[in-house]
């Protein structure tokens, strides 16, 4: 098994060691690669304006995340075309279908950018003057080319040597019409190969040579070679390129989140929100639903102190069955000597005295991060957005701290785990603020934290959360605190949040996070703002428009009759506001 990932950039962590690998293939599989083409993928990823194309890089990897190949292609959004440059498997894993898979990435790519063709260069199939052993790598890349309808332009000057002398085998053009009807227009091509050779060879074609090889490309629509490995009936049978991927929502739910069930003092996190919302989705074709997978632990103690993990799974053993213990006393005037009982040693970790502790606390909670990183996963593997419907929720768990409902910071662990491959933006739209990602990535640069929230004054945690709360060290300005009045109403919401998303926009990250609290709702027994349906139609469509691959987790929400509705109306609008930005662009 393995996925296939856009890169959005060369030098975070997780992409860096891509990188490498990606050119040790090149100059492995491609020696006769010029040093720029693999040395500049990272700018032409992060710069499209300098190369006058826009660089995007699909890697496949294993469970592992060894690279096991990748495919470089450059969308020149001028032209509307795509040009590949390289695609390419590693020797081991040639026969495992990796690269007829990157290459229909790359085909769904250029679809999905509006573009008319894919072009691209093979080596000849029947220059003798090659060896024995490259005629036969050439003529199975051909093949393999012609199964997708793809073949080498005829009646051009392509093929022409640069110089007389010249022995070198040149390559065919080839050219991937997507599975159209109608293959393009001379003057189309013309266009795209005077982009191919001033672009990419400008420094080695001359310009007579680039004027003779375009005005070669005669009017009216390309001729291409006739098939000579697979035979095919007519255009018909051609493969399409339309749409694989879905533009359904990726949802995992917390499959034992009813566990987590404290029937005392009043407690409003309870299992009926999860059964509220997916009630309403019953009715709905937005989403497509995953099973969660079993992380190791270390995604956790990678955002929590030890102690705070350690400390929840004991006290998780500890606990009888339907025992339920809540901090109530607070030892932390001495925290060199904590309590040696572990009920009382609850408030060294607590932040309230309402978050209780029982047998399945640490299970359920691990479950949530579990469902969490499966969503991440999925839109790592490049599902456009997907949805961690789960409880309890996280947003308020610090680094070592828990409460406010919550144990494990969800949203915190996926955004840490993303951020190894670019750079992650949490938006939190919970009505309360997101202290939890505060703590853990306030002096952190490469995650982008924003928070809209009722004001500390008025609204818990209480103590934090202000706005001059900006981060420090190399965090500094990176966390955003857009705290609110107890009043407020939903077009004064929705021009704070269009803000909030302007400056995620300077940000410009790889990934964004969505900490989704439904608790700004008219009536929810935990806030005072008065957002209704129509309103969270309208939150989720400016979210969507924003464009970037996005998590969705859930966090607060606890009017449960009206749950269901505003979490339908949020997603229809996210799945607009995005796709409408998309088919629009």
């Amino acid at each position: 098994m393995f996925r296939i990932r856009k890169i959005y950039d060369g030098v975070s962590p997780g992409n860096r060691r891509v990188m490498v690998n990606v050119r040790d293939i090149l100059r492995e599989r491609f020696p006769d690669a010029r040093p720029e083409d693999v040395d500049n993928i990272p700018t032409y990823i992060k710069n499209p304006v300098s190369a006058k194309f826009k660089a995007i890089l699909f890697v496949a990897e294993d469970a592992s995340e060894r690279l096991l190949g990748f495919a470089v292609m450059y969308h020149m959004s001028d032209l509307h075309f795509t040009y590949l440059d390289f695609v390419a498997a590693t020797p081991a894993v040639r026969r495992r279908g990796v690269g007829e898979a990157l290459y229909n990435r790359v085909r769904e790519e250029a679809q999905e950018l509006g573009d008319w063709g894919v072009l691209f260069e093979c080596l000849p199939d029947d220059d003798l003057r090659q060896p024995d052993f490259v005629l036969k790598d050439n003529q199975a890349r051909l093949k393999f080319y012609e199964r997708f309808g793809v073949f080498p332009v005829m009646d051009t000057a392509y093929q022409k040597p640069m110089s007389a002398n010249s022995t070198d085998a040149m390559p065919f053009l080839m050219l991937d019409a997507l599975g159209a009807r109608k293959l393009p227009q001379g003057s189309v091509v013309r266009r795209a190969v005077q982009a191919i050779l001033k672009r990419k060879y400008g420094s080695l074609c001359p310009p007579a040579y680039i004027r003779a090889v375009v005005r070669s490309v005669s009017d009216g629509p390309v001729r291409l070679r006739p098939p000579r490995y697979v035979q095919r009936a007519d255009k018909k049978s051609v493969p399409s390129a339309k749409r694989k991927r879905s533009r359904q929502i990726r949802l995992v739910v917390n499959d034992m989140h009813a566990l987590h069930h404290v029937r005392e003092r009043g407690y409003v996190e309870s299992p009926v929100r999860i059964a509220a919302i997916m009630k309403s989705f019953e009715k709905t074709d937005l989403f497509c639903a995953a099973k969660p997978r079993v992380y190791d632990e270390r995604h956790i103690r990678a955002v929590h102190s030890g102690k705070l993990v350690n400390y929840l799974k004991e006290m998780s053993k500890r606990l009888p069955e339907g025992k339920v213990v809540y901090p109530y006393v607070f030892p932390i005037r001495n925290p060199a000597r904590p309590p040696d009982d572990l009920p009382t040693q609850a408030g060294y970790y607590c932040i309230d005295t309402f978050t209780p502790l029982s047998r399945v606390t640490y299970k359920v909670a691990k479950r949530c991060v579990d469902c969490t990183l499966t969503a991440a996963d999925a839109v790592l593997d490049g599902h456009w957005a997907a949805y961690a419907l789960v409880r309890p929720p996280g947003h308020h768990a610090e680094y070592d701290l828990f409460g406010g409902f919550c144990y494990f910071n969800n949203n915190a662990v996926a955004a840490h785990y993303l951020s190894r491959h670019g750079k992650v933006a949490i938006l939190d739209i919970d009505y309360h603020h997101g202290n939890g990602q505060q703590d853990i990535f306030y002096q952190r640069d490469d995650v982008l934290t924003v928070s809209l929230h009722g004001h500390p004054r008025h609204a818990y945690p209480y103590f934090t959360g202000f706005p001059e709360e900006r981060g420090a060290g190399k965090g500094k300005g990176f966390n955003i605190n857009y705290a609110l009045p107890e009043q407020l109403s939903p077009g004064d919401y929705i021009a704070t949040l269009e803000k909030a998303l302007a400056r995620i926009r300077r940000f410009n990250p790889d990934y964004m996070v969505v900490a989704l609290g439904y608790d700004t709702a008219r009536g929810d027994p935990t806030g005072t703002w008065t957002n209704t349906p129509s309103d969270f139609q309208r939150i989720g469509e400016l979210i969507g428009r924003f464009g970037k691959p996005m998590l969705v987790v859930q966090e607060g929400g606890y009017l449960t009759h009206k749950l269901g509705n505003n979490a339908v109306k949020f997603f229809h609008g996210l799945h607009q506001g995005y796709w409408q930005g998309k088919d629009g662009a």
